[in-house]
């Protein structure tokens, strides 16, 4: 095993360099029409590119969403020493043989909660590792200790002092690990250091996104034995070498559902295409008891106009229940559902911040309690100036604005450009009237 020298990352005190603040400038109320193609998954880029690191062969990764956080995952990659090389526009080859976890780039590290991921695999070559805090998301506290007490279990001491962890390990011991929840990325990264621990790991109350499936698939081609794939036990028989893999980024589920609830939200009839549909089989099961009308193809859907919503009650689940990202994208449309609809996420405390915004807009929404909100229909929205919380909420924002009435100024947008890829520039082609503009 290699033990990295001490040295200290210049990067570790430098302040985040304050960026340009972007906006959305929308104006509603119009049909849409055309079809719109689904990216990659982001969601999904980040395991495989942290999968690189556990060889030191050449990776091939196709199909990469150009987004924000995928482009940070890259650089943290190749400032820590990794051959990092766009071979075509969205196929990356990565060899991970220098490696050296001494130059990882706190700053980027803290802006994006997918930076745990590289947890794992790095804590599966190297004896020592510092990393800063994650970042991401402003929907709540988000703490890593699920995975850091998974990491106990694997004989991997930490000790955390000024916002950074210190993990020190000497030899990693397989070992039968419950998780206290359905967390995807703790699952995720317990996948990746299983992967170079020989003997069999196991590990209790999995998750099982369409990501983690995938993971799954590529540790496989590298050479591991996984069993339970699709279950929530999962069986990791890990090897000392692994292979290099040429693997491609399954298509973004939770932009597939934008994209269709974005069209039954404005009444038009949009082609999705590059799905695959059972990644959203609950998700369609509460858009029909909804009263929303599409169409589902083998990959590909369709929306259709549909005139009577009515209230329904929604609760964000791990998969394949209801995804809690889909969440906030399904409220603009509550708004135009005859009744009271009830809209439950019972993992992030501050996800509802947007709910503010939508009431700007002239929706009736009552939140019950930092998880859950009473949304009232049917109230026309109104366009006015409202501010992008996260990912999900901003997408689900930009959902109101072209439903509603008169222009909106969506602020902030740089939050969205993390999972969007070129967002406004899609909606233009199938008609949508919006605009990006510097302050």
């Amino acid at each position: 095993m290699m033990k990295p020298k001490k040295m200290e990352n210049k990067a570790e005190t430098k302040e985040m360099a304050k960026e340009p603040e972007e906006k959305f400038v929308i104006e509603g109320g119009k049909v849409l029409s055309g079809e719109i193609e689904v990216r990659g998954s982001k969601n999904s880029t980040a395991p495989i590119l942290a999968a690189c690191l556990l060889t030191c062969e050449e990776c091939l990764i196709s199909n990469l969403p150009l987004v924000r956080d995928v482009l940070n995952f890259l650089d943290i990659l190749k400032e820590m020493g990794c051959e990092v090389e766009f071979v075509e526009g969205r196929k990356v080859r990565i060899k991970a043989k220098n490696v050296d976890p001494n130059k990882l780039n706190f700053e980027k590290f803290s802006m994006a909660r997918t930076s745990v991921l590289l947890i794992g695999p790095l804590l599966a070559r190297f004896n020592e590792l510092r990393v800063s805090r994650p970042g991401g998301d402003r929907i709540g506290l988000r703490p890593i200790t699920t995975h850091l007490e998974a990491f106990k279990k694997l004989a991997i001491e930490m000790v955390e002092s000024k916002g950074f962890y210190t993990f020190k390990r000497k030899k990693l011991k397989p070992a039968e690990i419950a998780l206290p929840e359905f967390s995807v990325t703790a699952t995720e990264n317990l996948l990746l250091i299983a992967s170079l621990i020989e003997g069999k790991t196991t590990i209790k109350l999995a998750a099982q996104e369409p990501h983690v499936f995938e993971l799954i698939n590529v540790l496989k081609k590298m050479g591991v034995k996984i069993e339970g794939q699709g279950t929530h036990t999962l069986i990791v028989e890990g090897r000392s070498k692994l292979k290099g893999i040429k693997a491609e980024i399954i298509p973004d589920y939770l932009e597939a559902g934008t994209f269709l609830i974005l069209g039954i939200a404005t009444k038009s009839q949009i082609t999705i295409k590059n799905v695959i549909p059972w990644h959203l089989d609950s998700f369609f099961s509460k858009l029909k008891e909804l009263g929303a009308c599409f169409e589902v193809k083998e990959n590909s859907l369709t929306s259709l106009p549909s005139p009577n919503l009515k209230a329904i009650r929604v609760q964000a689940l791990p998969f394949p229940g209801f995804p809690t990202d889909l969440l906030p994208l399904i409220v603009p449309l509550l708004t135009q559902a005859d009744g009271k609809s009830l809209i439950h996420d019972p993992l992030y405390e501050n996800r509802l911040n947007y709910v503010n915004e939508l009431r700007k807009m002239g929706a009736d929404i009552e939140i019950v309690d930092p998880h859950r909100a009473f949304v009232l229909g049917k109230k026309p929205l109104k366009g006015v100036s409202i501010e992008s919380w996260d990912i999900r909420a901003g997408a689900s924002l930009v959902i109101a604005g072209l439903m509603a009435g008169g222009k909106t100024t969506l602020n902030h947008i740089n939050q969205i450009d993390r999972g969007y890829e070129k967002l406004e520039e899609r909606l233009q082609k199938i008609g949508a009237n919006i605009k990006r503009a510097s302050d």
